[in-house]
């Protein structure tokens, strides 16, 4: 281990510094202890043609989820096989289905707030 020389900073060694500046700067703050953050609940309405595929599942019911992503696992728990009627591999969102969350088009990756309204909408085709 080196030896150290008065006056100069220790070196090869973890830990704060120990000059006399940093000892008046005063204790290093410390991170604040994590709260728990309480579930995201939101409101989501299906469409019939989604409701009339999965036997039980509302046209409106409130899952937990803080994003979209989310919000579709928390149906697919409940009403198994939901998630692949919205989502493709990828996973995305399937191109003819479309969700918004309180009126902005989403992704899966839409944060949901608290209370949020998502709406699941079949895009409409024809000629």
């Amino acid at each position: 281990m080196a030896e150290q020389v008065p006056g100069e900073p220790m070196t090869g060694r973890a830990g704060p510094p120990t000059s006399p500046a940093h000892a008046a700067a005063g204790p290093v703050p410390t991170p604040m202890a994590r709260r728990p953050v309480p579930p995201v609940t939101a409101t989501v309405i299906l469409p019939r043609s989604l409701a009339a595929l999965v036997p039980g599942v509302p046209r409106r019911t409130t899952v937990e989820g803080a994003t979209v992503g989310e919000v579709i696992g928390a149906l697919d728990l409940r009403w198994p096989g939901i998630a692949d009627r919205l989502c493709d591999a990828g996973p995305t969102i399937r191109q003819h289905i479309n969700v918004f969350v309180d009126g902005e088009r989403a992704t899966l990756r839409t944060a949901v707030g608290p209370g949020a309204l998502v709406h699941v909408i079949p895009a409409i085709a024809g000629g």
